[in-house]
């Protein structure tokens, strides 16, 4: 995708008022492009939203996690205007979307999961189609570059990799230079390195003024780009704020390292020995809230007894590890 210096060249051409920075600034506070309260949703007898409360302020990135199955697109749908929500209040710049007018629909870009752009058109005539619905596109042209999708620019879509349709499916997204932007697992089938690329031009959309409303079962996706995050597990919102706080609030550091050869847990010194944790074996974690006291009493000791810790570390807890204590599950990204 295009360098930050692209978005910031063509910023400009946004209704929003341009940023200065590409890092994520804290969230933003202020008027609320979103606001949902007690938000329900039930299917036949399943209840699939049990009461959800949130909002989400103009220029933030909000993101919404949470199992498959948990109420994600449930609640995505309804606040894009395509699903009628069965009750609770919902306002999306300004306006109730499953009411809101033709105009307000051209403020709001959506990047679905799985999209089919028009097979028989090329890149650059899918952008100019969409651009036609509009009344102030953004040129296709600087969507082509945007997105780095400048070489593709002839190919049909059919004949684009799956990392690269999905590069299409943002810059059609991008279209009408939305105010408010939705994206669903917007970096599925990108290498690492083009994850990357994409997550900066994620940013820089952002400080042109964007809201985002992100979901994903990237955790470090999350975490690097979102000023705020949502848990919700089983229609529930089980948890809410800036990723640093549901870390600090749902999971602790430790320390990990390899016994060596000949010794068992019995042998740690006090307090390691009672503070072990995890299955029995050669790998032993310490959990630690404040790592440096034990640091030094396994430092000691070892160097007292002549014990070489080869591969000791201090593991800081991360946005996965808060996710899974919050929901239960084994893997976010691996989940059926």
């Amino acid at each position: 995708m295009a360098a930050p210096a692209a978005i910031r060249s063509v910023a400009g051409m946004t209704e929003h008022p341009a940023g200065s920075s590409l890092a994520p600034a804290g969230p933003p506070q202020g008027e609320a492009a979103i606001s949902v309260s007690d938000l329900r949703m039930h299917y036949a007898e399943r209840e699939a939203l049990t009461g959800l409360s949130f909002e989400v302020f103009r220029g933030e990135l909000f993101a919404l996690l949470g199992p498959n199955g948990a109420g994600k697109t449930t609640t995505v749908e309804i606040l894009e205007g395509y699903r009628c929500r069965t009750g609770g209040q919902v306002s999306v710049l300004g306006a109730d979307p499953w009411l809101a007018s033709r105009s307000w629909r051209a403020r709001i870009g959506v990047m679905l999961q799985e999209t089919g752009p028009e097979p028989d058109l090329s890149v650059a005539e899918c952008l100019g189609l969409y651009g036609g619905y509009y009344s102030h596109p953004w040129p296709a042209g600087d969507l082509l570059e945007l997105t780095g999708l400048d070489a593709q620019a002839g190919l049909r879509a059919t004949q684009l990799s799956g990392g690269q349709r999905r590069k299409l499916d943002l810059a059609l997204a991008l279209t009408g230079r939305p105010q408010v932007l939705f994206l669903d697992e917007p970096t599925t089938g990108f290498d690492p390195a083009a994850r990357r690329d994409a997550w900066d031009t994620i940013a820089a959309l952002k400080n042109t003024g964007t809201t985002i409303v992100l979901t994903t079962h990237y955790m470090e996706e999350a975490e690097r780009l979102a000023d705020r995050v949502a848990v919700i597990t089983a229609g529930a919102l089980v948890s809410q704020g800036p990723p640093g706080s549901l870390i600090a609030r749902q999971a602790t550091p430790a320390i990990t390292f390899t016994l060596p050869a000949g010794l068992t847990t019995e042998d740690l010194p006090e307090p390691a020995r009672r503070t072990v944790s995890g299955p029995p074996g050669r790998t032993v974690t310490l959990p630690a809230p404040s790592p440096l006291p034990m640091l030094r009493i396994l430092a000691d000791w070892a160097d007292q007894a002549g014990h070489d810790l080869r591969d000791l570390e201090v593991r800081r807890p991360t946005l996965e590890d808060a996710y899974l204590q919050l929901t239960g599950e084994t893997d976010p990204e691996t989940a059926p």
